[in-house]
């Protein structure tokens, strides 16, 4: 064992890459640390080419639950399937990795992170994302890093790169950047109504915070580094090639003239069928496959060049719009009768559905993960079936993009949400996309939004998203606003920006290329606002504010205050007595350490009789005030009487009429219900009733 380190600072703290220790039957293997937090980071790639006209790279992130000392839950106590927090690391790994990669590789590729050790106080997806590009960079694997990650925060005015889980309680950001030395790769994150210009200025902060990562990287790989495998992508016969661009060309530019997303596709498969009839004539077996294959290329490649040319040089894009046009855009609330909020939002082939179900305490959901347990009061679900786009194929489980653009939303429309004090609450929304033809996430978002103002939720603010896009050629460049699917598939970025009109909530970015520069980024957060209120308006001609109530279908929540002293007197021995009331009623009852008692149910009535129930077992006795009340026991001196659940007080002898008594039993019988006025409540509350001062005094 001869390990090899590096180390670098990221903000405060400094980091550790370690190789030569571990795993080392891979093509590259790294442990990266920071404190008590540990990861180990492999990566594999084949020699033989795959055939792919892609990239098969694949990231699993591995959460171990002895990294923080804990057992998982459930009855196997064992790890099963990756949690939403490991399938949304493994992203963040693989989108500022998958653009590193030569043009052309298609060699199956896997990354592997596997978490050894958390304190749960620095951010584990950026050890990851930092260890799967040195794992690749001292590889013999081709790549063209190092890339680094880092989260930046900011808390009272100051930017803090990778802050604690506490600092982040006080930000009003949380921004994963990621780079090469260059420029910016990928962002995502989640922020307060911040605006354009933080924005830029956080992102600035992050590429910069990077730099020693970089450099570490580099550092390494002139100790370790092996030489890289040679890779040339496989080049087409030119006369072959020439032979297809001037064939399908014309076919593809005219067909890309077709505004309506079917009909443009369906020209596509007619001029791929009549090029195959033409070109691939009289050929067979193997030298058929390789044609067919190298015609697929080719006229994928003459429709993102057709695109790319039609929109730098003519300034017209597919569907004839300019850079800045958002599609038209229809909205709709409360049509389905049964859910508590719904919003149906269609910009031009992009449509989605939001459905908002408004629940109890009881709804939220309990996260169990290696950072601990905890709640979560606010859901967002995003489905994507086939349908949206025109296709079949496999439907069930949860596929790591519609997590990922779940999370997405989720974030942009956290930030809206009121606190449970405000609104007591638990909120699910649920995205159907029936239609997609460009950033369905960003319609989620919409959608989402006209659902919670039809459920009447007090929301912060009105929101919605739009997508940017990106085609650069040398020293042109276009910035669109709204993209198309195709425009995703074919330009050189995705950049999505959600936010009301005070600010941004959330923001993502990818790239097909190396890097972007600042002004580029500074031109779609400035196109991006724009759309976004643009977006707001035709949202706001539906429906503005939050309706006046809550659906009749959805519970009502009552919410007492109690003594904490009380609360054992409304649970019972063995929850008994809270049981009671919930059979009795019907009603859901939360109880919080404080005396906070949440009491909801859809009937008013039960609701009502619940409220009643607890105030009784809670009540106090007042001074100077008549209670009805059960002579409970008889004593030689007195009557104790039961004036309220769990409260008695003596009634004495000499306080059971005016004139004198000789037995308490001449007047009194236990069972007997009367009325006693409280004349006397000590400090250790012992309380003192009187029959007398209710009757009326003897005639002299």
């Amino acid at each position: 064992m001869n390990p090899t380190e590096v180390r670098a600072k990221v903000g405060e703290r400094e980091v550790t890459i370690q190789t030569g220790k571990l795993a080392k039957q891979a093509d590259g293997s790294v442990v990266v640390s920071c404190g008590d937090n540990k990861v180990l980071v492999t990566i594999c790639s084949k020699k033989e080419g795959t055939g792919f006209d892609f990239l098969p790279l694949t990231v699993e992130f591995q959460e171990r639950y002895y990294a923080a000392g804990r057992f998982p839950g459930g009855f196997l106590k064992r790890e099963g399937r990756p949690s939403n927090d490991s399938i949304l690391g493994a992203r963040l790994v693989d989108r500022p990795m998958r653009p590193t990669f030569p043009e052309g590789y298609d060699r199956d590729t896997q990354i592997v992170v596997t978490t050894l050790s958390s304190d749960n106080t620095f951010p584990l997806d950026i050890l990851a994302t930092l260890g799967a590009s040195a794992a690749a960079h001292i590889s013999d694997i081709p790549f063209n890093g190092p890339i680094a990650s880092v989260e930046v925060a900011r808390i009272n005015g100051q930017f803090v790169a990778c802050a604690t889980p506490t600092q982040l309680l006080e930000s009003d950001m949380q921004i994963t950047v990621s780079g090469t030395k260059d420029g910016i790769l990928m962002v995502e994150g989640e922020s307060k109504f911040i605006s354009e210009a933080d924005v830029l200025s956080a992102l600035k902060f992050g590429h910069q915070s990077l730099q020693p990562l970089l450099q570490a990287q580099n550092d390494l790989r002139s100790k370790v580094g092996k030489t890289k495998r040679e890779f040339t992508k496989a080049e087409i016969d030119s006369s072959f090639k020439n032979s297809v661009i001037e064939f399908v060309r014309p076919k593809i530019e005219a067909a890309m003239r077709n505004q309506e997303k079917m009909a443009r596709y369906e020209g596509f498969n007619q001029a791929a069928k009549e090029a195959k009839e033409t070109l691939l004539a009289g050929l067979v077996d193997d030298e058929l496959k390789q044609k067919e294959k190298d015609l697929k290329y080719l006229i994928e490649d003459i429709k993102y060049r057709v695109a790319r040319d039609m929109i730098l040089n003519d300034k017209v894009r597919i569907d004839g719009r300019n850079t800045v046009t958002v599609r038209p855009i229809w909205t709709e609330v409360g049509v389905l009768p049964r859910a508590h909020g719904y919003g149906l939002f269609t910009r031009g082939e992009t449509q989605v559905l939001g459905a908002v179900t408004l629940g109890t305490t009881d709804d939220e959901q309990t996260i169990d993960n290696i950072s601990g347990v905890s709640k979560k009061r606010f859901l967002l679900h995003y489905n994507f079936p086939p349908y949206s786009v025109g296709e079949t194929g496999r439907m069930g489980g949860r596929p790591r993009r519609e997590i990922g653009h779940g999370n997405l939303a989720e974030r942009a429309i956290k930030a809206i949400i009121p606190d449970a004090k405000a609104f007591p609450y638990a909120v699910r929304v649920v995205s159907e996309v029936l239609e997609s033809n460009g950033s369905s996430s960003m319609g989620t978002v919409c959608s989402g939004t006209l659902a919670l103002l039809d459920a009447g939720v007090p929301i912060k603010e009105n929101v919605a998203g739009v997508a940017m896009g990106l085609i650069k050629e040398g020293d042109k460049i276009a910035v669109l606003t709204d993209i198309l699917g195709d425009e995703d598939h074919l330009g050189d970025m995705d950049f999505k920006v959600a936010g009301g009109k005070s600010g941004i909530t959330a923001l993502q970015m990818d790239l097909k290329i190396d890097s972007v520069s600042f002004e580029v980024m500074e031109q779609a957060l400035k196109q991006a606002h724009e759309g976004r209120l643009h977006i707001l308006t035709e949202m706001e001609k539906t429906i503005t504010t939050a309706r006046g109530q809550i659906s009749e279908y959805a519970p009502r929540i009552e919410v007492l205050k109690i003594h904490p002293d009380k609360i054992r007197e409304v649970i019972g021995p063995g929850g008994k007595v809270i049981k009671g009331i919930v059979e009795a009623t019907g009603v859901k009852i939360n109880i919080q350490d404080d005396g906070t008692v949440e009491i909801a149910s859809t009937d008013a009535k039960a609701r009502q009789a619940a409220i009643k129930m607890v105030n009784d077992i809670t009540a106090e006795a007042e001074l100077g005030k008549v209670y009805s009340g059960k002579v409970a026991k008889i004593t030689d001196f007195g009557a104790f009487v039961d004036i309220l659940p769990n409260t008695s007080g003596l009634l004495h002898i000499s306080e059971l009429a005016h004139e004198r008594v000789r037995a308490v039993t001449d007047i009194l019988k236990e069972g007997d219900v009367i009325d006693v006025k409280v004349l006397d409540i000590d400090r250790s509350g012992r309380i003192k009733l009187s029959r007398k001062a209710l009757l009326d005094p003897p005639q002299q």
